[in-house]
């Protein structure tokens, strides 16, 4: 860190304490600690999920000091649930690699006993199902805790949408700053993962939307191939691109998570991965670009073989055939969900707009629903425009971009997001700082996840990795072998929680 930017840290951010120190010890313990934990009988499932959920009665609900705003609602039976895995345990009876561990689920994934409304109040009161991804959690032992706020409808709605705020829930924080974005849309994911709220959560991507939380609130997020986690009863976007996905504050976290999610298990002995850095892909922000290559020195230094390569970089055209796709898919895909869903309630897109519209004293009061207006003009997949601008962007993500930058390695690496920007509800939130890292994986529907590098200006930064469909075990380990070096080197601390800049 340069002395100017020292200098600038020192005098706009002052850190907090812990803000709940009763729960801290078990808080920020990994999935394998807890684990091993709870099997040598040193903890009980309902002592964890008690203290997990004092824990977000403390910090994350309106009201309190911090009011990190992330949890949408926490499960009526989280407790019941948590006293029959330690019954089960204390019989011998273990349901897998998640029992007895407390989960999170996006607010945009149905669960029974949550409200699963994408952020709209359109949908609240709707009955919801397990969604398939959720029965696996389930069947894995897992405590499903609560469900996280969100970018609402994931950020697909409006172009001055700001990210972790939703007519339901409100805006979410950052636990490193709390007038910070805690990014989207899987806003509540990240930042209560980071805030020691549950250690693993489950977020949804189309592009971004599990990266950029993981990158800006320091912890892992791995978006998997598109179909590699099943989508079903999950509020969509783009069939061609949604993708549940794990996040968790350790590679291993993660990796346990994603097998659960994708029915998978790792390969026995995996092996070494070989990188190329994408030497062009760059974020904007200065300090964060120069610690990304500082990171990729080390890496080296560490005996990691890295190629520097430069990737195809998109331009308006690609960017114009996404908004296209992606507006197109929505129509089709969303009005598609919200007839098919239980209860009574908007059964289109069209209908959601008109929902908004009559209830804009609340759906409306920062920003609009262009977007929404946008998809149902273009007409669906059945619209002119749609067939020509899949197939220009899937030869640009594709046959352009991703295989020959994967030609010869395994995966890629680049910068993911520069530190975070301030929540701006007034001029709409969306990120400055970014890569164009997310696109093209986004579009091809590959994988892609962030691993945590360190800090800028007390904020993390993360690193993306990208590689083929259905090589996550393969990114996982390249994931490992990046998180080993950076906590030899510059670990990073638990959440600064710093107090509202100025900067």
């Amino acid at each position: 860190m340069t002395e100017a930017a020292a200098s600038f840290n020192s005098f706009y951010a002052e850190p907090m304490t812990e803000p709940h120190e009763a729960s801290a010890a078990l808080a920020f313990l990994s999935t394998d600690q807890l684990i091993e934990q709870l099997n040598d009988g040193r903890l009980t499932s309902r002592q964890l999920v008690d203290t997990l959920l004092d824990r977000i009665e403390a910090i994350d609900v309106m009201g309190t000091e911090v009011a990190l705003n992330s949890i949408a609602a926490t499960s009526l039976d989280a407790r019941a649930i948590a006293q029959v895995r330690d019954d089960e345990r204390a019989g011998g009876i273990s349901h897998g690699a998640l029992h007895g561990i407390p989960v999170l689920i996006k607010d945009n994934i149905e669960a029974l006993g949550l409200p699963g409304t994408a952020g709209s109040t359109a949908l609240l009161g709707r009955p919801t199902r397990d969604a398939p991804l959720v029965t696996r959690l389930r069947e894995a032992g897992a405590i499903v805790l609560a469900s996280t706020n969100l970018s609402q409808w994931a950020n697909m709605r409006s172009l001055r949408s700001t990210s972790g705020y939703s007519a339901t829930a409100g805006l979410v924080g950052n636990p490193w700053a709390l007038d910070r974005s805690p990014g989207g849309s899987s806003s509540g994911s990240g930042a209560a993962v980071a805030a020691g709220l549950a250690p693993l959560a489950v977020g949804t991507e189309t592009d971004g939307s599990i990266v950029c939380p993981a990158s800006v609130n320091g912890i892992v997020g791995l978006k998997p191939t598109v179909g590699a986690v099943p989508a079903t009863h999950v509020v969509p976007i783009s069939a061609s691109q949604d993708s549940p996905g794990p996040m968790g504050r350790t590679v291993s976290d993660v990796a346990r998570l994603y097998a659960v999610l994708s029915n998978t298990s790792a390969p026995d002995q995996p092996p070494t991965p070989t990188f190329a850095v994408a030497t062009n892909w760059r974020t904007g922000h200065p300090e964060a670009d120069r610690f990304f290559d500082n990171t990729v020195s080390e890496l080296r230094s560490a005996g990691l073989h890295i190629i520097d390569r430069e990737l195809a970089v998109p331009s308006s055209p690609e960017y114009e055939d996404e908004l296209v796709v992606l507006l197109a898919e929505l129509q089709d895909d969303l009005s598609a969900y919200l007839k098919n869903r239980p209860g009574v309630g908007v059964a289109s897109l069209a209908e959601v707009i008109a929902y908004e519209d009559e209830h804009r004293d609340v759906e409306q009061i920062y920003f609009g629903h262009e977007f929404f207006t946008q998809a149902v003009d273009i007409g669906g997949r059945a619209g002119g425009a749609y067939n020509q601008a899949r197939k220009r962007n899937l030869e640009w993500a594709v046959a352009t971009c991703l295989t020959p930058g994967l030609e010869g390695v395994d995966v890629v690496i680049a910068p993911a997001y520069g530190p975070s920007w301030k929540s701006d509800l007034a001029v709409g939130g969306h990120p400055g700082p970014a890569s164009v890292a997310t696109m093209a994986p986004a579009i091809a529907g590959w994988p892609i996840m962030s691993v945590p590098i360190g800090l800028v200006l007390d904020l993390p930064v993360g690193l993306a990795v990208i590689g083929r469909p259905e090589t996550e075990w393969t990114m996982l380990e390249a994931g490992r072998l990046v998180e080993a070096t950076v906590n030899q080197l510059h670990p990073l601390p638990r959440p600064l929680w710093g107090a509202p800049r100025r900067g």
